[in-house]
């Protein structure tokens, strides 16, 4: 053993000798000052004539004058460093700030807060799959469809467009923005679905339909925002319908395909309504057997979704749903979003602020394609435009009136009631109108209290709220729609959406935090172009912030102020800042800094904080 590893290490090859780079030929040595000052007085004297060695001598010293001077300069730079604390120049920083700040008016600083705000909003990430964001996903063009307006409206100007959208109060933005239309007939509508609508007195396109439609069905991503009442629901479904009906025609579903696509709703109620819509509009379509039957889906909460059976056991071709529900269904596959091109969110504002945005976000993850996507709201605030301008294709803004202005069709009354009168006071303004009658509250307790109250005084009234069961949230809508009962009882859940048959009083019992809230409560009557009256209690309770809100809602509806109203002033006003609107949350009364949506958002979102803390010990 001893022999073969002697003879293999004799005639093992010699190490090679590697160079590093650092040993490199180009390598110059450091040279000291001194010696660099010798090399220069060698090569002086090397010189031959005197006036060359004068001519050198007086460059070489002024060359040294500027190093020492420099070198001085370092050192003093140096001394002063290390004699001053980072304590003392970072006090002097702060002050030469507060120095530029004082200079600063209130309103620019002001200005200056927003907009630091708005751009840590904006920050957020955009509107799309985690998948699609992953793989840097994007899509440049719009889903092209079949229909197109008739030949005489492609022929009209951009003129004559204009003039008929200044007409109706329509405000666009967007390029390349299809034409409005003034009648059904001419969007191409089947005659029996024309015939259904005229059934229904529904003759002519309302503003949000004139141009929203047509924008739809030309395969447009959109941002619809109109008042409450005025038909947003027609324009979303009848495209998504539409569209749905021409995937049958070409290849009827079978059993495990669909659907085309999805409207989501931010509560049980509204998916239920937008629902019940879109089967009296799909059976119209078939009824004359021209057409298909379409299947259509219901997905919310608190239903047995094997009473659906016998439609999921079909081809699928709507789904109308709410997040949770729908996350559920599509995680256990009861049927996939593969060829799904349709993706409909109604008050997609609440939809957005609820804490429904990563249910958005993974909803969106199960699409395969490219996909058309509507939002409808009656108040979308700026912010939320500009983040959903950014999530989706080309898209067109189609803008009736401003976001979150008051319904017109409603005569709004703000009276001041005290606490402890409320309820007295209230079965006299049951007196003004004949019934039905909603009356609106913030808390869930004093929902239940009004209607214990009411039915002691002899008022046939129902109550609904987010603690009900579903069964007596479903039984409540159904007795107070049918006329069973005369007085509903509500908290904000009724508010977003819910379409209530000749509703002529609205009465608001606690007036919401967020103007907003309030916006959609009146909006339960002075619906399809009828009017109502909407009576409003206020009191020492409620924020003066949110009085000074729908004193400026009121003056821009034209509506009268109350005196007490009138004496609040704006602090904007006395420091001559702008009264713009609130980007957040659009209330007229406040900024950014000071906007209570915003703080309920920041304090929603610390307690989830909280929670995933206390829960890491697990």
């Amino acid at each position: 053993m001893e022999l073969a590893s002697k003879r293999r290490r004799t005639s093992r090859s010699p190490s090679q000798s590697y160079k590093f780079d650092d040993e490199d030929d180009d390598y110059v040595p450091y040279v000291p000052v001194a010696q660099r000052r010798e090399a220069k007085l060698a090569k002086l004297s090397s010189l031959s004539t005197v006036s060359d060695r004068t001519k050198a001598k007086k460059q070489l010293e002024e060359l040294l004058e500027r190093e020492d001077a420099e070198r001085e300069e370092e050192r003093q730079r140096e001394k002063t460093r290390k004699e001053r604390p980072l304590l003392m120049e970072a006090q002097e920083v702060h002050e030469r700030k507060a120095a530029e700040n004082a200079k600063k008016t209130e309103v620019e600083k002001e200005e200056e807060a927003d907009a630091e705000i708005l751009a840590a909003i904006a920050s957020r990430r955009k509107l799309a799959s985690d998948l699609e964001l992953a793989k840097g996903i994007s899509y440049t063009d719009s889903l092209t469809t079949s229909w197109r307006p008739p030949k005489y409206i492609r022929e009209r100007t951009d003129e004559q467009h204009r003039r008929l959208r200044e007409k109706y109060h329509i405000i666009v933005d967007g390029e390349d923005i299809p034409p409005p239309i003034e009648h059904f007939s001419d969007m191409k509508i089947p005659e029996s679905m024309l015939q259904f609508l005229k059934s229904k007195k529904i003759t002519t396109p309302t503003p949000i339909q004139l141009q929203g439609i047509p924008t739809a069905f030309s395969g447009r991503d959109m941002i619809g925002i109109a008042f409450t009442g005025s038909g947003k629901t027609l324009a979303f479904c009848l495209p998504l319908i539409m569209l749905a009906l021409e995937e049958e025609t070409k290849l009827p579903f079978v059993r495990g395909e669909g659907p085309v696509g999805v409207v989501l709703c931010p509560s049980r109620e509204l998916a239920t309504q937008t629902y019940e819509n879109v089967l009296a509009w799909t059976g119209a379509l078939a009824r004359d057997g021209k057409y298909p039957q379409l299947n259509t889906l219901l997905c919310i909460g608190g239903i047995s979704m094997g009473e659906q059976s016998h439609v999921l056991n079909k081809g699928l071709h709507i789904v109308v749903a709410t997040p949770g529900r729908l996350i559920d269904m599509l995680e256990k596959r009861k049927f996939t979003f593969n060829n799904s091109k349709f993706l409909c969110m109604d008050e997609a504002d609440r939809m957005i602020d609820l804490g429904f945005e990563d249910d958005v976000r993974n909803i969106m993850s199960f699409f395969k394609r490219q996909r058309q996507t509507l939002l409808f709201s009656a108040t979308m605030p700026r912010k939320i435009q500009d983040f959903a301008q950014q999530s989706l294709i080309k898209p067109v803004l189609v803008n009736v009136g401003r976001a979150g202005a008051a319904n017109l069709d409603v005569l709004q009354v703000v009276e001041y009631v005290k606490q402890e009168a409320k309820m007295v006071y209230l079965l006299e303004c049951l007196q003004k109108t004949a019934p039905p009658v909603i009356i609106f509250s913030e808390n869930k307790n004093e929902v239940d209290d009004i209607q214990e109250y009411l039915l002691l005084k002899g008022v046939e009234a129902v109550a609904i709220h987010g603690s009900k069961t579903q069964e007596e949230r479903q039984y409540a809508i159904k007795s107070f729609k049918s006329g069973a009962k005369d007085v509903m009882v509500a908290s904000g859940v009724a508010s977003k959406g819910l379409d209530f048959n000749d509703i002529q009083h609205v009465i608001i019992f606690s007036m919401p935090k967020e103007i907003e809230d309030y916006v959609h409560q009146i909006g339960r009557t002075g619906r399809s172009g009828k009017t109502g009256i909407a009576t409003t209690f206020v009191n020492m309770t409620t924020p003066e912030q949110t009085l000074l809100d729908l004193k400026y809602l009121l003056m821009e509806a034209g509506q009268k102020v109350p005196p007490f109203l009138r004496t609040i002033d704006d602090p904007r006003a006395a420091q001559g800042g702008s009264l713009k609107g609130c980007p957040v949350c659009g209330g007229l009364g406040h900024g950014i800094s000071n906007c209570p949506k915003l703080e309920d958002a920041q304090r929603r979102q610390m307690a989830l904080h909280r929670a995933a803390d206390d829960g890491g010990g697990y």
